[in-house]
């Protein structure tokens, strides 16, 4: 069973740690003791995020009208644009997101530093790797 420090948990939920140990306190994350330090149960934390996820509290994204599945809502913290093409930059939670649009897509979306934007992602290709320890 994986284990995760409150502090990995609580980057990887895109919280803070105090708002971890609440979740530890109220039972919506399993965890144990190791002396004082508090860990997660890695199974228990995919299950608490799915919950979330399937309830779209956090998001506010309806999917039901879409294909895509893979949404995430967050802030433009940068455009740069030429004549054609501009890419736009997010901050969706902890995680940036990079996309290439057409500058008309940004001009007729009114997009700007600040805006709220959902970023929908398809891939073909999704690549994995392991954190060094």
């Amino acid at each position: 069973m994986a284990q995760l420090k409150v502090r990995e948990a609580a980057i990887i939920l895109g919280v803070s740690d105090d708002t971890v140990r609440r979740l530890v306190e109220d039972g919506s994350l399993k965890s144990e003791k190791e002396g004082t330090r508090i860990l997660i149960d890695g199974e228990s934390l995919v299950q608490h995020m799915q919950k979330v996820a399937e309830s779209d509290e956090r998001s506010g994204i309806d999917s039901s009208n879409q294909s895509i599945r893979n949404q995430m809502k967050g802030l433009v913290t940068k455009i740069t644009s030429d004549k054609v093409m501009s890419q736009v930059e997010m901050l969706c939670g902890t995680y940036r997101i990079v996309s290439l649009i057409s500058t008309e897509a940004v001009k007729d979306m009114d997009l700007k530093v600040g805006s709220i934007a959902i970023a929908n992602m398809k891939a073909t290709n999704v690549s994995l790797s392991l954190e060094r320890e």
